[in-house]
């Protein structure tokens, strides 16, 4: 696997390629924002031309296809536009839900604001789904699994914020943008809280996997993105704390 300071490779053959993608890199060009680093234009000076079929939060990890050759462009673009494709994401919040699963289907208005925050609006939004599910409670923090249905702008953000919760570190949907530090979740930590750095501090959202029917042959296929250091650093930290991991579910 060839590892970039913006990408790793998780897949690659002549008509699809699939890279796993550091928080704060654009996936493809922004209307507010077009000269900002992007992972299409990165990845291109390695691949050559490459055509976006969906698009993850700039401040989202994990993973993202991309076609290589206009039919393979088609044929991902309908998946996506039928809902065939399952997505599955990992996010750490805030608090603790009390529920175990919970479907969440407010109608959503993007750039609903003056942040550029995407809303609920019942009257002028789009039909958005996202299935959540708790995977376990860790101190101040809870495990999240989200499967959206849909693919709407800040989708699984917006939800989240509908229902009371917020992700970590979100800048956008949450109040509390606290990073995750050792020193407030270990009883014993006896370090210097002058000089401690964060286990996490940016949006903890991760687009943990892709199923999809490869767009030659035909063939499911299911593409599945490690977690990024800071984000495996805070799992491996909760998981041997409160003996909860998102990668050990039932």
């Amino acid at each position: 696997m060839k590892i970039t300071p913006n990408y790793t490779v998780i897949y690659n053959d002549d008509d699809i390629i699939v890279l796993n993608k550091r928080s704060g890199l654009l996936v493809a060009q922004d209307r507010y924002d077009p000269d900002a680093p992007r992972l299409d234009s990165e990845a291109e000076k390695e691949f050559g031309r490459l055509y976006a079929v969906h698009r993850i939060d700039k401040d989202t990890s994990g993973c993202v296809i991309y076609a290589k050759n206009a039919d393979s462009h088609r044929a991902l673009s309908m998946q996506f536009e039928n809902r065939t494709v399952e997505k599955i994401y990992h996010c750490l919040v805030n608090g603790r839900p009390l529920w175990q699963t919970k479907t969440v289907d407010s109608k959503l208005l993007p750039d609903g604001d003056f942040r550029h925050r995407t809303t609920i609006n019942s009257r002028f939004g789009k039909t958005s789904i996202t299935d959540f599910k708790l995977i376990g409670i860790c101190g101040p923090y809870s495990w999240l699994e989200a499967r959206p249905k849909t693919g709407r702008t800040h989708q699984i953000r917006a939800h989240l914020q509908s229902i009371g919760l917020s992700i970590v570190c979100d800048p956008l949907y949450s109040g509390n943008q606290k990073p995750v530090r050792l020193s407030d979740i270990k009883k014993r930590w006896n370090g210097d809280t002058e000089t401690e750095r964060p286990l996490l501090s940016r949006l903890a959202l991760h687009a943990y996997s892709l199923s999809l029917e490869h767009p030659k042959t035909g063939e499911r296929m299911t593409f599945t993105a490690p977690y990024q250091k800071d984000m495996e650093a805070t799992r491996k930290q909760l998981a041997s704390i409160f003996g909860v991991d998102p990668f050990n579910q039932k």
